[in-house]
């Protein structure tokens, strides 16, 4: 159906052009704000949290004052197992925040008690699940012998025709993964990279944090090692044409290998402190990123709401020039409901198969960005079932094998432009160009197929490039008053920003305008909206849209500028007095 067949119902769900945040009145900081319990349904059972300290308390000034905030914490508490709890500082991490550790695991109710009783102190700026990340992938057996992937084919990304103009050379991919094994097919563009895992139950390889990013292998229990770090860097920038096994969708880029997931995972806490690093920030005992990195590659994730600490750390990235690519998840859901794909100013990737059809594992949703192939996608591999083997290639699915061929085609495209391009510039020249699904997708998977001949194309002036600098310092950070211009996309392509409110201000104003087509503006504070979430959506035919309070409430409101259909020409300004 049609969007004027709906437009009487829009105009009545925004009488004005102009929607009050009613949701956004002003209201006294309890500690229920200092709370992100998304994390908790994560896993069952949980010891391990992060807690950040408001700069100035003297917590964060001296770590020995949080062990004596945790002892008195677990002292008063009552949680189950009849047997003293204990809560101890574990380090601090590059964001300020602290890591800390109860002394069990705890059921969801007693984490949740543990959580609220710390979130009590105001003092705590927040709390949050130390959430455990996994890999997204599902082996397939039958080994293809063909990179569909790279072609012209209905589901394929035209990397064969970018290859006409650039191969990617002079650019940098951070994977941040299980590690990476040796491999001819791979080893000439691999540069020195870290292990960030800090527990070596987890790490496997007897240490903890150390300059070695081998994959030692993930085995657990009853299953083998994925050597799924190996086969993300091969789908990213395999060296080509040299007579043996398979191409890269940047052959001429560069690998930065960054271990974070080990036997059983990651930890949030470790992926956030490697995010900061590959960009090139500094990460407290860990020698400096001697190789920044363009675009950041994360193929993992886990259940759950995006977590204080990772959008932080995701945010510093992308101040730094780092676009963020993340593979959706394989759970068949909507991309919602896991982390760290949810997490603002990234790019999220759906998986689609040979035909353009949506994966059936592919998680969907509005906040999914694009799509790209991850189905029988052959790869780099290790043939040792537990620890390290000899060097071997196979397919597997998944959306972690759809996410390297985007965070591929952002190495081509910045291969090409200068000055290089801002994360959100990446972001809207990507679905700007997006090649049209052959038909529409069972569920939303993004502005379509990532077409790395068309990305190229426009990036280096043989299209249209998506908009300027304008105001954003930080990919996706709105400056007050100052409007972001030529805002351009496909319908159901999804672009994201944040507008910090601080303390005592008044009249607040979020509002689209100008251009052709049809874009929605959607707002929520403190976390990202979607097309069913959200504190504001004026819901209008055509692109004049505005949410506004009088007296809004302090803190960062996220925006997401969505197409109903094809739009561009659109500008997005936010203001407060």
């Amino acid at each position: 159906m049609s969007k004027q067949r709906f437009a009487p119902r829009r105009r009545l769900l925004a009488a004005a052009t102009s929607i009050a945040l009613a949701a956004l009145a002003p209201l006294s900081l309890q500690a229920t704000d200092r709370l992100n319990l998304g994390g908790l349904q994560s896993a069952e059972s949980h010891d391990r949290f992060i807690v950040k300290y408001r700069d100035g308390s003297s917590a964060q000034a001296d770590p020995a004052v949080v062990d004596t905030a945790l002892r008195n914490v677990a002292g008063s508490l009552a949680v189950g197992g009849g047997k003293q709890l204990r809560v101890q500082h574990v380090r601090r991490m590059a964001l300020g925040a602290d890591v800390v550790r109860a002394s069990r695991k705890l059921d969801r109710v007693d984490a949740e008690s543990l959580m609220r009783q710390i979130a009590a102190d105001p003092n705590v700026e927040f709390v949050e699940v130390d959430k455990r990340n996994r890999v997204f992938w599902t082996p397939n057996d039958p080994r293809f012998g063909q990179q569909y992937g790279f072609g012209t084919g209905p589901g394929g990304i035209r990397a064969t025709t970018a290859w006409d103009t650039t191969r990617g050379a002079g650019t940098v991919v951070a994977v941040l993964d299980t590690g990476i094994t040796n491999h001819s097919d791979l080893n000439a563009n691999i540069l020195p990279g870290y292990d960030f895992i800090s527990d070596p139950a987890i790490s496997g390889d007897g240490s903890g944090r150390d300059a070695d990013p081998s994959d030692p292998g993930d085995f657990e229990g009853p299953y083998a090692s994925s050597w799924h770090g190996t086969h993300v860097a091969g789908t990213v920038a395999a060296v080509t044409n040299n007579g043996i096994g398979v191409a890269g969708t940047a052959p001429e880029a560069k690998v930065v290998p960054v271990r974070v997931l080990g036997r059983g995972g990651g930890y949030d806490s470790d992926i956030a402190d490697a995010v900061i690093w590959a960009a090139g920030g500094s990460v407290a005992g860990v020698p400096a990123n001697q190789n920044p990195a363009e675009v950041i590659n994360l193929s993992l994730g886990g259940a759950g709401s995006c977590g204080s600490a990772m959008q932080s750390a995701i945010n510093s990235a992308v101040g730094r020039g780092s676009t963020l690519v993340i593979a959706a998840g394989n759970s068949n859901a909507n991309v919602a409901g896991f982390s760290p794909a949810n997490c603002s100013n990234v790019i999220a990737v759906g998986s689609n198969t040979s035909t353009g059809a949506r994966s059936s594992f592919s998680n969907y949703g509005a906040g999914i960005t694009i799509s790209a192939p991850g189905s029988g996608i052959v790869s780099t591999l290790n043939s040792g079932q537990t620890t390290p083997g000899s060097e071997s290639y196979a397919s597997y699915d998944g959306t972690s094998m759809a996410a390297p061929h985007v965070a591929g085609v952002v190495a081509l495209v910045q291969s090409v432009s200068n000055p290089a391009k801002t994360p959100a510039q990446i972001k809207s020249l990507l679905t700007s160009t997006a090649r049209p699904f052959p038909s529409t997708p069972s569920q939303p998977i993004g502005a379509g197929i990532v077409d790395a001949a068309a990305a190229v194309a426009a990036a280096s002036g043989g299209g249209t490039p998506g908009p300027g600098p304008g105001p954003d310092p930080g990919g996706g950070g709105l400056q007050n008053g100052v409007p972001v211009t030529g805002l351009a996309g496909a319908a159901n392509s999804a672009q994201r920003w944040t507008f910090t409110v601080p303390s005592g201000a008044r009249n607040l104003v979020i509002a689209i305008s100008g251009g052709s087509g049809d874009a929605d503006l959607y707002v929520r504070r403190g976390s990202a909206p979607t097309t069913s979430s959200y504190d504001c959506r004026p819901y209008r035919t055509g692109n004049t849209e505005s949410c506004s309070s009088a007296t809004p409430q302090a803190g960062t409101y996220h925006i997401l500028v969505r197409g109903y259909s094809s739009f561009s020409g659109v500008t997005l300004r936010a203001s407060h007095n």
